[in-house]
């Protein structure tokens, strides 16, 4: 059986600068994500332009140059790749964790090698299985964010090949007719970019009002857009079932109404995966999904498992940020 020291689950952002602390520390730890490096990042809309400053991405003590103020997805992929050629960093790309237990000697990790998982805009996640491996681990680091996991919005017709909770780029929809499900950023600048490409555009939000969280040089464009008959909004409506060629949606009195669809995005979110906790043993808060943790050193109440970034917040994945989880890694191995 492999032997390894520390397995850091999740080749984000967060998961890489716990692996450069690792190193530092005379530690050579594995990365595995089922995915790409910084997955998440990956499926971003193509020349998304980040919130914040580089200077609050950087992860290990390396800079980040940009062309502008704000950087964009794009240079995002280069600086973190950059990152783990510059350490050395042993990270296994498409490599999905499936089966953890406690063991003799550590921590059993069970891997689905070569696991492809791709998330179509124009249809369902397409998934195929390779082989498989195992380790024994001393220390198992949990940075698996949220973003393989959408939230659901649970109505009929949500699995129809149009449907999609990822969106990556406008062009495929010029002329088509969009609705886009969601009122914070991601689903704002969706709405915004479609309508720039040419698509019959609506947009659909159960609240009444779009989130105050929504980046300050997108709003007025979506509330001008909407102003002007530009792109179809529906706020404080809640979607009651998905057709073939439309989105049934209600009013808060139970009027309904039929949205024409070729194409549907369901912006809504995304949650960590609970049960890959309470396969090891994590304690989770039944209300807020929250693990229990040491705050001092991340660790869980299941010892040799820690946890980083967003998925130590639970269900309020808006909470911990690259910005703000990306010294996790000082907490966990400094301690």
């Amino acid at each position: 059986m492999k032997q390894e020291d520390t397995i850091i689950v999740g080749a984000g952002p967060i998961g890489l600068a716990c692996a450069v602390s690792a190193k530092r520390r005379g530690i050579d730890p594995v990365v595995i994500d089922a995915g790409a490096i910084v997955n998440s990042i990956v499926h971003y809309p193509i020349g998304m332009t980040f919130f914040t400053t580089p200077e609050l991405l950087e992860i290990g003590g390396h800079p980040f140059v940009c062309s502008a103020e704000k950087p964009t997805r794009e240079e995002a992929l280069m600086y973190y790749r950059g990152v783990v050629r510059s350490e050395g960093l042993r990270v296994r790309t498409y490599t999905k964790l499936t089966a953890t237990r406690i063991v003799d000697g550590g921590i059993l990790c069970e891997f689905d090698v070569n696991y492809r998982r791709r998330h179509r805009s124009d249809g369902p996640t397409v998934v195929t299985e390779g082989s498989r491996g195992e380790a024994i681990v001393k220390r198992l680091v949990l940075a698996t964010g949220y973003y393989d996991n959408p939230n659901r919005l649970g109505v009929p017709g949500e699995d129809l090949p149009h449907v999609c909770h990822y969106f990556d780029e406008a062009h495929r929809c010029s002329g088509l007719r969009v609705v886009v499900i969601g009122g914070k950023n991601s689903a704002i600048e969706a709405a915004l970019l479609l309508f720039r490409a040419g698509a019959h555009t609506s947009l659909v939000y159960r609240g009444t009002e779009f989130s105050q969280g929504v980046k300050y040089w997108i709003k007025p464009d979506i509330e001008n857009r909407i102003k002007a008959g530009e792109i179809v909004a529906r706020l404080g409506t809640t979607v009651r079932r998905i057709e073939v060629d439309g989105v049934v949606i209600s009013s808060a009195n139970g009027i309904e109404e039929i949205l024409p669809a070729d194409r549907v995005y369901a912006l809504t979110g995304f949650h960590p995966d609970i049960d890959l906790f309470r396969e090891l043993g994590i304690d989770i808060d039944p209300g807020s999904g929250v693990p229990t943790i040491d705050p001092a050193t991340l660790q869980t109440n299941v010892p040799g498992v820690y946890m980083a970034g967003s998925i130590k917040a639970g269900y309020a994945t808006s909470n911990v940020f690259i910005e703000n989880g990306r010294f996790d890694g000082e907490k966990i191995f400094g301690s």
